[in-house]
């Protein structure tokens, strides 16, 4: 397998509670390996590692903002829950650098032990307060090819969504295709569902170049999106939630 691939596919984003709102994008996502970065490097002239390129993936855009070692830093969250990486794999699935800019609402690490099976997923959040958070959750449920878990809300992301919910998470693992779904629910049940289906494209300077075409602006449009969906529920009159820092942690 290839040290870093593309997965193209659609965003969508549905609401129910207070109001019904839903919206679908095509994005375009890196899934990339972070024992192969030097490697990944290498596989075309218009992606780098690192360093400046049309297309980049920067380690300092993830984990603790180091910029070095993303992938001992993955295997440190796994350490804290016992579980040993030694010999796995850790891939990363996010949105790549495109023209230098890039915002990551969702970065899924895929953690694999030693036997080649999923052995944790990390989901590292972040806001538009410039703030993240990582829940970091040991895979026990895997039917179907398609790993469940649940996590109680914890981090602060959207004014307009309330902090006492919690989160289902049903993950396909990355191969020919990656699905990723996840239900939020309150206190009256679903209320929200995010939900990310890709297909598998090798990373070559032919692919990036159709990306250029197809989604030039892919990076900056996830942060406009993510202002104007928020316009939208406003005019729509979705009540605000207050940011209230000791409860983002």
């Amino acid at each position: 397998m290839a040290p870093a691939a593309l997965y193209w596919g659609k965003v969508m984003h549905a609401r129910w509670r207070p109001v019904q709102h839903r919206f679908t994008y095509r994005v375009m996502s890196l899934l990339i390996d972070l024992d192969r970065l030097g490697e990944a490097d290498r596989q075309s002239r218009l992606f780098g590692v690192n360093r400046a390129a049309p297309f980049s993936f920067h380690e300092r855009d993830h984990g603790d903002g180091k910029g070095t070692g993303l992938g001992q830093h993955a295997r440190r969250l796994a350490a804290a829950r016992g579980i040993d990486l030694s010999g796995g794999r850790v891939l990363l699935l996010c949105y790549p650098r495109i023209l230098g800019y890039v915002f990551n609402p969702l970065s899924i690490y895929f953690c694999y032990g030693a036997s080649g099976d999923p052995a944790l997923l990390i989901y590292e959040v972040r806001n538009t307060f410039g703030e993240m958070h990582s829940y970091v959750l040991p895979v026990q449920d895997a039917a179907d090819g398609a790993i469940r878990q649940r996590q109680a809300k914890a981090f602060y992301v959207s004014p307009f969504m309330a902090m006492e919910t919690h989160y289902r998470f049903s993950v396909s693992p990355p191969e020919q295709d990656v699905k990723v779904r996840i239900l939020q629910s309150g206190a009256q049940g679903p209320m929200f569902a995010a939900a990310f289906c890709g297909r598998r494209r090798a990373l070559t300077s032919r692919s990036l170049l159709a990306a250029l075409v197809a989604l030039p602006f892919l990076t900056f449009k996830v942060i406009a999106a993510i202002h104007w969906e928020a316009m939208r529920l406003w005019l729509k009159g979705v009540p605000h939630v207050p940011r209230l820092k000791q409860r983002e942690i």
